[in-house]
């Protein structure tokens, strides 16, 4: 049996706007990570670092498709997919997984810490997004204690 972490939510906001706020750094840094080292573009390598984690996280990308699909890497083991689909109504919904690993302890604990991830990924984006509400901002001062 293999892992995978899986999360999927609507947003209220067309799908061009959606697709821009994962690929740009001055977007993706209101609501999810606190610096990157440019545009997501496929082939490109990047860093990435989160005001909650300490340290700078190579991220490579593996393949863009505007407005449909944005892969990438940010462990040897595995790769993240970012699906984005557009609604009757011009919301888009976003499917995000990652994965795969085999079945263990230690990757069972990865499977529940990288769903919550994702899932708080897409509550923060749909926040921002909607509302202008920055949900990421001091929830995780308690870490750097």
């Amino acid at each position: 049996m293999k892992l995978t972490a899986k999360a999927t939510l609507q947003i209220q906001k067309p799908i061009q706007e959606v697709f821009e706020a994962i690929v740009t750094p001055e977007k993706i840094t209101k609501y999810f990570i606190s610096e990157s080292t440019g545009r997501m573009e496929t082939g490109k390598e990047l860093h990435w670092e989160f005001g909650d984690f300490p340290g700078k996280f190579p991220v490579r990308v593996v393949d863009i498709q505007p407005n449909k699909f944005i892969s990438f890497v940010w462990d040897d083991e595995t790769v993240v997919n970012i699906m984005l689909e557009e609604q009757p109504d011009k919301s888009t919904v976003v499917k995000v997984t990652e994965g795969e690993k085999e079945m263990n302890e230690e990757n069972l604990e990865w499977l529940i810490g990288n769903t919550f991830g994702w899932g708080n990924f897409l509550d923060c984006m749909k926040a921002y997004l909607e509302y202008g509400i920055r949900l990421r901002k001091g929830a995780f001062d308690y870490m750097k204690k």
